[in-house]
C-alpha cells in the first residue's frame, strides 16, 4: 500500500468521510470541514503511523491530501 493509500485510510476512518471522495488535491480543512482538533487528531495518527515528527510550524503547511503525502514521503 503506498503512502497516499495509508493516508486516506486514516482520514475517511478519522473524519468518516468515504475514501472515494479523498483526492490528492481535497482541501482538509474545507473540502472534509475539519477543524483544529480533527487536524491535531490526523497529525497524532501520522506520527504514530509513519514514525514521523511533525512539528507544528510544519502543520500549518498541510493544507491538501497531497500536501500531507508529500510531508510524509520526505521525512520517514
Amino acid at each position: 500500500m503506498d503512502t497516499f493509500e495509508r493516508i486516506r485510510e486514516l482520514l475517511a476512518e478519522q473524519l468518516d468521510i468515504e475514501e472515494e471522495k479523498i483526492t490528492m488535491e481535497s482541501d482538509i480543512l474545507e473540502d472534509f470541514e475539519a477543524d483544529s482538533l480533527d487536524v491535531v487528531d490526523m497529525v497524532m495518527s501520522l506520527e504514530d503511523e509513519f514514525g514521523v515528527e511533525v512539528p507544528d510550524e510544519a502543520v500549518e503547511g498541510l493544507k491538501t491530501v497531497g500536501d500531507v503525502v508529500r510531508y510524509i514521503e520526505e521525512n520517514s
